[in-house]
């Protein structure tokens, strides 16, 4: 299995403990997280090799986070080192009918200000065989916009597989030009998109019918739409995949997601079980967990692409029970509850 190659920016991530606001908070809870760095870290927990690129400050905090990723398996040696500081995001957990609250403090981060040439994306790629990225890189700012550039493009020259998260974020997109923009460009390079019920309205413009976010009416059905039309747009996309979050409180959401996918009769779209989350750890990392969970599975099961979705959909489940941004379930555990293990039995 060739290796997986993620770049991004991961931060510093700093939360009151258990559900405590902001305004209470006398402490914060530190670890790191960032959605490439996510996703990298749930593929080295599914036994898949996988490099993360970034790019971190020469200080006590930039080493703190290289220790932190290594700890999960997840390759650094070929991180840039450089900048002035680690970008950090405060995380209030939210519950019940008290959604979760995110405060971004990356401006000027070392990621932020990372410049064309400085990643020599051929030695990154050499043993590489799927390249990662999501929208939330070329949002931070226009250096961070110009490596991705780079990237997509070297890597399609070296026959990569390349996939993106669409992962909209209107609070990044501050350095000039929008989303809408820059994003096409970007996303014609790629073979595998991934998005949440908005990012193809929000970046795109492309919305699924009758769909209603906020009252939870996410249809499985209704996407069918938004793959279509984001295949007519981009036609190296081969697949493509949406979560579906029934957000029925901060504590409470249904989860499943839907994959268009071409293969020799043309294309095919697959629908996944729908899980009933009624008590949510933490669902930061959610939709990098699915990324991760499709990623493997592609890998894994070839064109079993119901099979490969049904892996995404559980491993992005079980991410909601567990703390921090990472998903830290195994496969064995994936595997059990998409084989309808949902009792939560004690493991002896």
């Amino acid at each position: 299995m060739k290796k997986v190659v993620t770049f991004g920016e991961i931060m510093l991530r700093l939360s009151p403990p258990g559900f405590l606001r902001f305004t209470q908070a006398r402490s914060f809870d530190v670890i790191y997280g960032g959605g490439e760095a996510n996703v990298a870290a749930s593929l080295a927990q599914f036994g898949m090799p996988v490099d993360y690129i970034t790019r971190l400050p020469k200080n006590d905090l930039g080493e703190a986070c290289l220790q932190y990723l290594r700890q999960y398996g997840i390759g650094v040696g070929k991180i840039l080192r450089g900048g002035d500081r680690l970008g950090i995001y405060f995380l209030e957990n939210g519950a019940v009918q008290r959604g979760s609250k995110v405060i971004y403090d990356r401006a000027n981060s070392s990621l932020a200000t990372i410049q064309k040439g400085m990643v020599d994306w051929k030695a990154v790629f050499a043993d590489a065989g799927w390249f990662h990225w999501t929208g939330i890189t070329p949002a931070v700012s226009e250096g961070a916009a110009e490596v991705c550039l780079e990237a997509v493009q070297v890597a399609r020259e070296m026959g990569l597989t390349i996939s993106c998260d669409l992962n909209y974020r209107k609070n990044l997109w501050k350095w000039g030009k929008k989303a809408s923009e820059v994003m096409p460009e970007l996303v014609s390079y790629c073979d595998v998109a991934v998005g949440n019920e908005e990012d193809a309205e929000k970046v795109f413009g492309i919305k699924a019918p009758e769909a209603d976010v906020q009252a939870g009416k996410v249809e499985a059905e209704n996407y069918r739409y938004v793959c279509e039309a984001l295949a007519s747009r981009f036609n190296r996309l081969k697949r493509i995949a949406i979560t579906l979050r029934g957000s029925l409180s901060a504590s409470h959401n249904t989860w499943s997601g839907v994959l268009w996918a071409l293969d020799g009769q043309g294309s095919q779209f697959y629908t996944a079980a729908k899980y009933d989350i009624t008590h949510i750890v933490d669902r930061v990392g959610g939709g990098d967990a699915f990324v991760a969970g499709l990623i493997y599975g592609l890998n894994t099961y070839g064109e079993d692409f119901q099979k490969a979705l049904n892996f995404a959909v559980a491993a992005s489940c079980l991410k909601h029970t567990i703390f921090g941004d990472f998903n830290q379930a195994s496969v064995a555990e994936v595997e059990a509850l998409m084989g309808g293990d949902v009792s939560g039995r004690v493991s002896r």
